[in-house]
């Protein structure tokens, strides 16, 4: 018996020492990669050697609201002669944004620009890269515990209520419909919202996001029996998840009239799913930023309303956080991105927009 028990520490003493290797390889292999990256940009053609080198890391970075992201950070630090890297797009492999996180700091950037969250782990990290020298600008996510250098966002009541606005326009259609067809006040029908969050409880935007929308309803003596508010929360870091999550809403016999979508890819699936499920007209999709397929989705009909983020404008001010810091040896500590509601009456001016860049 002693045997055995002896073979199953050693076999566990084993599992455990290969793990932290295996950890430790990946960090030093990706800091590797990352270094190379950096001596590659300097060796290119052009010869140019770069003063400051920034890291960004977002969980999913080959969305187009994270690339014009990063197309704001990277335009406005080669004004200072910077260069920003968006970490991961140049690694073999997928990584989560903690462990990205970690690469970053193995590689010591300039500075590091990240879309944090509220856990205690991504607090560690933040607050190890700010103690190694490494200034840190949390980027539309925000983790309020750590010693970040400032948090550059949006300002969730703004679209909270503007939400809860678009509610009301979609309470104030039924309240029509109802007072033609409906014979006593009883029969007329509730509006069901559904909000798709993200599982992440400590996703402070959406925290105040929900509550604002509810708020901007209820002023407009919006009762009770006039439309109800549920959230489902999904795994916004598998987009498969997302998908099956919203498809489950369409396979219950009681449809929403109304989703309430606080991210792009929640946004792209549910159009995707009142399209399959032939409810374009029937339920209204609130949502979340302006790539040009949400916008041509409401020219036709088939989104209500979304919120445009300046997503090229939080990348800006992310670079100008940190250039203030090494220039000026202070920075403000919240920045806030315009936002701007999108519908049937100001699209035409958006599409416009984006075939004259596309140009």
């Amino acid at each position: 018996m002693k045997g055995k028990n002896l073979n199953s520490e050693n076999s566990q003493y084993i599992v455990f020492a290969l793990t932290i290797i295996s950890v430790l390889v990946t960090l030093f292999a990706g800091a590797f990669v990352f270094r190379f990256y950096k001596l590659s940009v300097n060796g290119s053609s052009d010869s140019r050697v770069y003063d400051r080198y920034y890291c960004l890391i977002a969980d999913n970075y080959k969305s187009d609201f994270w690339q014009s992201v990063y197309q704001g950070a990277l335009e406005t630090a080669k004004e200072e002669n910077g260069y920003v890297d968006i970490l991961g797009s140049n690694l073999p492999g997928e990584y989560t944004t903690e462990e990205l996180m970690q690469i970053a700091i193995a590689a010591r950037p300039d500075g590091i620009m990240i879309a944090a969250d509220e856990s205690e782990s991504m607090t560690e990290l933040i607050n190890k890269a700010v103690a190694g020298g490494i200034p840190v600008v949390t980027l539309y996510g925000d983790n309020t515990m750590s010693n970040r250098l400032s948090f550059v966002g949006v300002g969730g009541y703004s679209i909270g209520r503007m939400y809860g606005k678009q509610v009301i326009n979609v309470i104030r259609d039924r309240r029509r419909e109802d007072f033609i067809e409906a014979e006593t006040f009883e029969e007329r029908s509730q509006v069901k919202v559904v909000v798709v969050a993200s599982s992440d409880t400590k996703d402070t935007g959406q925290n105040i996001i929900i509550p604002a929308m509810q708020d901007a309803i209820m002023e407009e003596n919006a009762t009770d029996s006039e439309f109800s508010i549920s959230v489902m929360t999904v795994d916004n870091s598998n987009p498969f998840s997302v998908e099956e999550s919203i498809r489950d809403i369409f396979m219950n016999e009681e449809i929403p009239d109304v989703i309430v979508c606080l991210n792009e890819l929640s946004t792209v699936c549910a159009y995707q799913a009142v399209v399959d499920f032939n409810r374009v007209g029937q339920v209204n999709i609130l949502g979340y930023y302006d790539s040009k397929d949400i916008l041509t989705a409401i020219d036709r009909g088939g989104i209500y309303a979304t919120i445009s983020i300046d997503a090229h404008q939080l990348g800006e001010y992310s670079i100008k956080a940190l250039s203030d810091y090494f220039n000026l040896g202070n920075t403000s500590e919240y920045y806030l991105a315009d936002v701007t509601l999108i519908n049937k009456n100001n699209v035409e001016e958006f599409l416009v927009g984006e075939e004259e860049d596309g140009e």
